[in-house]
């Protein structure tokens, strides 16, 4: 029986894949019967320092947080592929200053295009409040 390059490879990762599978299974299959089995009154009410709950937990948060946290994670990703290329600049060459210099643009771009559609004015719009004041100022 002749094995070819790829059946040689893959058993270490059939190998690696079935002990995960074993070990997590073996460690739900353990805390099940080993943890504890309790339903007490305050076990399902949520301990903060002592002090009793007065209210949800559940609070509704502007999607403005939302949004920050997706630019976040954009622009983080964006970072790390411009380190990259830092890293491997003289192996690149001048083709990939060029394609990290379109990259640049093409975030720059982004950038602008969310600054136009107000997708960054997190705060009170300021035109609108000014226009209001000075409306008031004229009809008094």
């Amino acid at each position: 029986m002749e094995y070819t390059t790829n059946t040689i490879l893959l058993w270490p990762l059939l190998v690696y894949a079935v002990a995960v599978i074993l070990l997590v299974g073996g460690m739900l299959l353990l805390s099940h019967f080993i943890g504890e089995r309790h339903n007490e009154n305050a076990t399902s009410k949520p301990f903060e320092s002592g002090i009793m709950p007065t209210g949800s937990a559940r609070l509704h948060f502007p999607i403005h947080f939302y949004i920050i946290a997706m630019f976040f994670v954009v622009f983080d990703l964006e970072a790390i592929f411009i380190f990259t290329w830092a890293i491997s600049m003289r192996e690149t060459g001048w083709h990939g200053y060029i394609v990290i210099l379109i990259f640049i643009a093409e975030l720059m771009i982004l950038l602008f295009y969310l600054w136009k559609i107000g997708a960054l004015d997190f705060g009170p719009n300021t035109k609108a409040i000014l226009k209001a004041y000075h409306k008031k100022i004229k009809t008094n």
